[in-house]
Parts: C-alpha cells; sequence; structure tokens
C-alpha cells in the first residue's frame, strides 16, 4: 500500500504500519495462517470420514412373552448382531489391490452378542424397549424390542 512503511518492534520482527502510525491489522494474518494454519478444514474431514460411520446401527426383536411373564417381569436370553472392523484388513476391506476374502470389501466383521435382558414388571403388548449396545472395540448398536404376549 502506498504511505506503508516497516519499522523494526525486535531484533528479528518488522510490522507493518498503516500511515498514522498504528499496526495494520492485516500485517499479522499471514504469520498466523503459517505460523499455527487452522485445522478447521482437517477436523470436519475426520468427523465426517469416522464418525459418519459411528452413528449406531439399528436392530429390533420381538420378545414373546407369556402373561405370568409380562405381569412378575422375566430375564431372557438374547443374541445381537454387532459390527467391528474387519480385523485382516484393518476396516479397508482390501488389502493390496485385492479385495479382503474375510469380509468381502465391506471392511465390516458382524458377530453375534449374547446378552441377557431383563424385562421389567407390568409390560403389555405392544411397549418397545430401547437401548444402545457398545461391546469393546465394536461400533454403537441401537436395540429396539417390541413386546408380544402370547
Amino acid at each position: 500500500m502506498p504511505g506503508d512503511t516497516f519499522r523494526p518492534l525486535g531484533a528479528h520482527r518488522r510490522t507493518l504500519l498503516t500511515g498514522d502510525g498504528h499496526p495494520d491489522a492485516r500485517c499479522f494474518a499471514d504469520e498466523v495462517v503459517i505460523d499455527f494454519p487452522s485445522v478447521d478444514g482437517a477436523v470436519d474431514r475426520i468427523r465426517r470420514g469416522f464418525l459418519a460411520e459411528e452413528r449406531p446401527n439399528r436392530w429390533s426383536a420381538t420378545l414373546r412373552l407369556s402373561d405370568a411373564e409380562a405381569r412378575r417381569g422375566a430375564t431372557l436370553p438374547l443374541e445381537v448382531p454387532v459390527r467391528r472392523a474387519c480385523e485382516p484388513c484393518g476396516g479397508r476391506g482390501e488389502s493390496w489391490a485385492e479385495r479382503c476374502a474375510e469380509c468381502h470389501g465391506t471392511g465390516v466383521a458382524v458377530e453375534r452378542h449374547a446378552l441377557r435382558v431383563r424385562v421389567p414388571p407390568g409390560v403389555v403388548h405392544g411397549d418397545r424397549l430401547h437401548f444402545t449396545l457398545t461391546p469393546g472395540r465394536h461400533t454403537a448398536t441401537r436395540v429396539e424390542l417390541h413386546v408380544q404376549i402370547a
């Protein structure tokens, strides 16, 4: 800019001064970008790339209870399919240029997770029970159980 001058502030630092002798705020813009680059773009890409897969998978099943079990409550065994990254390919779906034989190129392995579900007393036909299951290194699975009384 015409009329702008450089004046030393320290042994190695100089700043651009405006015509009235005050530092020009734009003079620090390059230094901030060079010395402290913004990571906003990188963080957004990381969130989209990694966390987008963290949305819980959904799985539903029907719990069939007798009248007595519905009145007094019950604890029932349940096996829920949960997802995790395929170990042989590390979740990439390939090894070098070949498709992973273990996960068939999906990068995902599905396992059955056994648990016991406690059904509270007093449930009625049509009630729904919801919970999220996240065992170990597996992806979260949102479980919805529909109560059916026989």
